[in-house]
């Protein structure tokens, strides 16, 4: 009886064995801590493109994984091989292969980026910043935002969301898709520009796109946010009029925002010129905020028709041409004496 019975132990013995070593293996590719003894957690950035084993080097040299073969293993055990997110991780002193797997197959532990979009950017101006500070693709950022198709799925009346990429501080993913990232910024636009502030543009006979249109130019006239609302007076009195509204920060946008502006700029061929083409542009030049979008929506009732720099950050404003020269000369002098001094 013992012999049967150490016979049986001697056939299953093996079987155990096997069995204990695998469970071993797994705890071993799955669930044991890798420590690299940093408090603070390491940041892994794994461009877009990287293969799986290009993932598993990275991690390796950075110190996170210990063992480069049981990190394959556990992957291919996982079959996450072929869904492993791009992007910018952190990763604390101690995590498992699984947890590190779980993290790049649901995205749910990279690192936020905080990224501060200003108001009267263009788009380009955008794609710039996020593509410093988040590794986004500008090309493409700037491309779906004059898509039409994609403009009109996202809610735009015209065919870009130029002026509806709202200015904030934003978190993102680092790597964000452009497509979800623009998305954001248009959903803040439109909870912003609220069912108030849109009756009110209707009563004022205003498309959305006209509004943005102006406020983008108000936007670029003035930092003061005290003239906004009076610079968007004076532009609906020239309206009114008929009068071109000669902005220079249309000419500038014609010219790929050029940062200053020639007398012969003022007659470039672009249906952005104001100084050629009466009547609102295109579309926005820029993203406003919301300052400069009420005070479109709410205007000085002035009479003025011109306006110039004082020389200290804000304008001078006149009712008639013979005023604005005055201005103008007033200002091209001052202009001269800080040249003269290097002030300028």
């Amino acid at each position: 009886m013992r012999r049967k019975r150490r016979h049986a132990w001697s056939l299953w013995f093996p079987a155990l064995a096997a069995v204990g070593a695998f469970l071993g293996l797994l705890y071993l590719a799955l669930l044991a801590p890798n420590h690299f003894d940093d408090r603070r957690g390491r940041i892994v950035v794994l461009p877009r493109g990287s293969t799986f084993v290009g993932i598993a080097d990275s991690l390796t040299a950075s110190g996170v994984v210990r063992s480069r073969p049981l990190f394959i293993f556990a992957g291919k055990l996982l079959g996450w091989t072929q869904t492993l997110r791009a992007g910018k991780y952190l990763f604390s002193d101690g995590v498992s292969n699984f947890d590190i797997l779980w993290d790049l197959h649901s995205g749910r532990s990279t690192a936020n980026v905080s990224v501060a979009l200003a108001d009267g950017w263009t788009a380009a101006g955008y794609a710039s910043v996020l593509a410093e500070e988040m590794g986004v693709d500008s090309a493409r950022f700037v491309a779906l935002v004059h898509d039409s198709s994609f403009a009109r799925d996202c809610g735009a009346e015209g065919g870009s969301l130029e002026g509806y990429l709202f200015p904030d501080t934003y978190e993102f993913y680092w790597q964000e898709d452009e497509a979800v990232i623009i998305k954001r910024l248009v959903s803040t636009f439109m909870r912003v520009y609220d069912d108030t502030l849109r009756a009110h543009a209707r009563l004022l006979g205003l498309s959305t796109e006209e509004v943005l249109a102006i406020a983008s130019i108000v936007q670029a006239e003035t930092g003061l946010e005290r003239e906004r609302p009076i610079i968007a007076g004076v532009y609906y009195n020239r309206l009114r009029l008929g009068m071109p509204l000669q902005a220079d920060p249309t000419v500038q946008y014609a010219l790929g925002n050029r940062e200053r502006v020639h007398w012969k700029d003022l007659e470039v061929a672009s249906p952005y010129n104001t100084y050629v083409h009466t009547g609102l542009p295109p579309g926005p030049i820029n993203n406003p905020g919301l300052s400069s979008i009420r005070s479109v929506l709410y205007p000085d009732h002035n009479r003025y028709l011109y306006f110039v720099s004082n020389g200290r950050g804000g304008h001078i404003f006149s009712r008639s041409y013979e005023d604005h020269m005055k201005a103008v000369t007033k200002y091209r002098k001052l202009r001269r004496e800080r040249e003269g001094n290097g002030r300028m």
